[in-house]
């Protein structure tokens, strides 16, 4: 499922592609993809528009006009891809963008489990009041406040979008791991080491994955080693335990990440 470092490359996409270009046509090719907003009326409202600069708030990326915003979820299959108007349509194509320069972008979508809303402000303040801070601006006080007096375990409150928005299953996953903590254990009861570690963690991790414009599945990464047969951890070698977590199959070490006691603490 496209995370935060996902939905930064493709806001660059976004932005190199038709930034500043007028849009001369969009076609849907698949109303399944959009929310509160016919084919007709989105076609209306966008063309003759300009792009602006995009934003990224979450896993949510904004694809702003001078006049309306498109707000894009990826789900887990959906992806923003720059193309030449002459190049043929994709079978998983849902929207084309076909903007002056004879550039198109193409939101493209296996699954369309997610899709397009046509916005304005006081639409995107509805769709995006409930989220939480977003991870890449996250200071070393702000994770404190985000876990504090949660009685939910890390796992679950590090994905839950309204407390932390943009992380997903691999990075919070990976995160943990490179805090040496353990999934399972209660968000509120972390000692000032622990909230200094899982910060540091979640600050490199998201640089690195950002620059990569994904999760990389690197054999010195958790990721690149989750889905192994026999996986063993990156650091020690210890094999790794696999379970499923708020909701989620979860993969950690338990070498370097103690398991909780019954009240939370290691």
């Amino acid at each position: 499922m496209p995370e935060l470092p996902d939905v930064e490359a493709f806001r660059g996409i976004l932005a190199s592609c038709v930034q500043g270009r007028r849009i001369r046509r969009t076609e849907v090719y698949d109303a399944g993809v959009l929310h509160g907003v016919s084919a007709g009326r989105l076609c209306r409202e966008l063309t003759g528009r300009r792009f602006a600069e995009p934003e990224r708030r979450g896993k949510w990326l904004l694809a702003r006009t001078d006049g309306p915003t498109v707000l894009l979820h990826f789900g887990m299959t959906g992806e923003l891809v720059c193309a030449g108007s002459g190049e043929p349509a994709h079978a998983h194509d849902r929207v084309v963008f076909t903007v002056t320069g004879g550039r198109q972008l193409r939101y493209r979508d296996q699954r369309k489990l997610q899709g397009l809303w046509l916005v304005d402000e006081a639409g995107l303040d509805r769709m995006l009041r409930d989220q939480g801070p977003d991870a890449a601006t996250l200071t070393r006080k702000g994770c404190e406040a985000v876990l504090a007096g949660r009685r939910g375990s890390l796992k679950s409150v590090l994905m839950d979008q309204s407390a932390l928005a943009g992380l997903g299953n691999l990075l919070v996953d990976e995160i943990l791991w490179r805090a040496r903590l353990h999934p399972a254990r209660r968000a509120g009861a972390l000692s000032a080491d622990e909230h200094g570690r899982l910060h540091t963690a979640l600050r490199r991790t998201l640089r690195s994955a950002v620059r990569a414009g994904r999760v990389p599945p690197r054999r010195s990464w958790l990721t690149g080693r989750r889905d192994d047969p026999g996986a063993s951890c990156p650091r020690c070698g210890t094999a790794l335990c696999r379970k499923r977590l708020a909701g989620r199959g979860t993969v950690w070490c338990p070498d370097c990440q103690p398991a909780p006691t019954a009240g939370g603490e290691t």
